[in-house]
Parts: structure tokens; C-alpha cells; sequence
């Protein structure tokens, strides 16, 4: 079975494939902070070989492990006012220096977390396409495959990020939740069809040229005041008591906000991939667990 290195382990979307990995017998070596809080993956532990990056080169890992694929999932979105530097220091730098080692210990494919955003919407998004364009640039020394994130949710996510706040919301009993008009298009995807996307394009790596793009989304686009009046309603049913109220419209629009995003899922469907959960079932999932 292959030897799987993996970054972002302790974050909402690592901390799922980290299980995932794991199910599927794959031995896994994770990269992370000692800073970092492990409260996703405490259980899973005992089960990886974990290396702090702030404490020890990266090469460490590649040196200590015979690693088939790097698996890249950590990043910084600068949510907490991070500078543009910050952002680009972990999403570049920090990202080529992985690379860099991929292509020295003779890895064999390099699976990056890249997103649907437009390069120029914020620092975030601009540095991320920028590692793409390093990617499609190595990829004679390594193969490299790019898969294009949109919006994520699910149980373990950030409380900073949209659903689990808009739960918190509804939890701690806040009279009214001040939102924009809600006419944004979004492809909202639950995390085990992510999940399934990074499994499906580790699998079938063998079958990939030296670069590969693939939009990992349903390939349905729905409001962001469908999809908060649908959540709600399943919050709502679960408990009954609820007193907030959807503020739609009682906020501006922010400036340069985009109001559709463009996902083709072709290549990923053509695969074998499918997205199996749907918007109801998310929600059930999701709140069996938050309860």
C-alpha cells in the first residue's frame, strides 16, 4: 500500500481525508505544527507518523518515509486579518518548499487543494492559482493533479466559516441574523464528496498525464438564501424552540462579491466520480452530528 504525506491533517477538510486514508489502509505521514490544535484527529494519532514543521526541515519526512504522494491540503485563507505576505508565505512558499522536496525524493504524484475562486478576488485566491501555475510548471519531475475547491461544509468545520456560524447563530439563540439579499450562486458540496474526489484521483493517478485540473463539485448551483432558508428549516424541525429570525437583505452586498461561480465537473465525472449526497442528506448528517 502506498505511503501517503499529508499536510493541513488538523484542519476541516485533512482531518477527513486523514480518516479517509486511514479506512483504506494506506500508511500516512502528517505535517504540522507543534502550535497546531489536534482535536480532529486526537483519536488518530497513534495511527501516523506526525513531523512539526516548525521544528524540523521538511525534508525529515521524506527522509524518514519512502513517500509515494504528497497530499497538500494546508493553507491560510487570511480570514484573521493574516497580511497578504502571510497568506502567500504558506500557500507559496511553504508549498513549493513541498514540492521542491517531492521532486528531490523522487515522489511520485502531488495532489494539491486548489480553488474555483477568480485569481484576482483576494489574496487567498491569487495565491493559490500562483501555485498552480508552479505545479503545471513541475509536472515533468513530478505528476501533479489540481483539485479545484469551491464551498465545503460538514461536521469539524471552522466556526469562523459560513455554515458553522450561521449553526452557532441558531444555537446560542441570536434574535435576528443579519445577511445580504442572498442571490449569490453557489456549489455547495458536503465533505465525504470531497472526500471521495481525492480517493477517486489517488486511485486512478496512474491513469492521469503529467497534469491534471479537475473542479471538484455537485455541478448544481443554488442561492446562498435557498440554501440558509434550507438549513434553517432542518435546524428549525430538529428544534422546534428556535427564535431566530433570517435577516435577508438586511446587509449589503460586499464590494466585488461574485454572484455565481463556474464548476465543471466533466473530468471528475468522466473518472468515475459522482456527487451522492445531496442537500437534504447533508444537512441530516451534519446536524446528526452537531447534536
Amino acid at each position: 500500500m502506498q505511503h501517503i504525506l499529508l499536510t493541513g491533517a488538523t484542519g476541516f477538510l485533512g482531518s477527513h481525508l486523514l480518516e479517509a486514508l486511514l479506512t483504506q489502509g494506506y500508511q500516512v505521514t502528517i505535517l504540522k505544527r507543534s502550535t497546531s490544535d489536534t482535536w480532529r484527529i486526537d483519536h488518530l494519532l497513534c495511527q501516523v507518523s506526525a513531523f512539526d514543521v516548525d521544528r524540523l526541515p521538511v525534508e525529515k519526512a521524506f527522509e524518514a518515509q519512502n513517500v509515494d504522494v504528497v497530499i497538500h491540503t494546508a493553507c491560510t485563507y487570511g480570514r484573521h486579518g493574516q497580511s497578504a505576505y502571510k497568506v502567500a508565505e504558506t500557500n507559496i512558499m511553504f508549498a513549493l518548499q513541498l514540492l521542491d522536496a517531492a521532486t528531490s525524493f523522487n515522489v511520485n504524484t502531488f495532489i494539491n487543494s486548489g480553488t474555483l475562486l477568480p485569481k484576482y478576488l483576494n489574496a487567498y485566491s491569487l495565491s493559490k492559482k500562483h501555485f498552480a501555475e508552479w505545479l503545471k510548471q513541475r509536472s515533468d519531475k513530478v505528476q501533479a493533479i489540481n483539485l479545484k475547491l469551491e464551498h465545503m461544509y460538514g461536521p469539524k468545520d471552522d466556526q469562523t466559516k459560513f455554515v458553522p456560524w450561521l449553526i452557532s447563530q441558531f444555537e446560542q439563540g441570536v434574535e435576528r441574523v443579519s445577511l445580504t439579499e442572498g442571490k449569490q450562486q453557489r456549489d455547495f458540496i458536503y465533505i465525504d464528496d470531497v472526500i471521495s474526489a481525492y480517493l477517486l484521483t489517488l486511485q486512478k493517478a496512474n491513469q492521469l498525464p503529467e497534469y491534471s485540473d479537475f473542479d471538484v463539485g455537485t455541478g448544481r448551483l443554488t442561492s446562498v438564501f435557498e440554501f440558509v432558508t434550507a438549513l434553517y428549516e432542518n435546524y428549525k424541525r430538529l428544534n422546534p424552540n428556535t427564535v431566530t429570525q433570517l435577516g435577508f437583505g438586511d446587509i449589503p452586498m460586499r464590494e466585488g462579491e461574485i454572484m455565481a461561480v463556474e464548476v465543471d465537473n466533466k473530468a471528475l465525472k468522466t473518472l468515475g466520480w459522482n456527487a451522492k449526497i445531496l442537500q437534504n442528506e447533508g444537512f441530516e448528517r451534519l446536524f446528526k452530528v452537531v447534536s
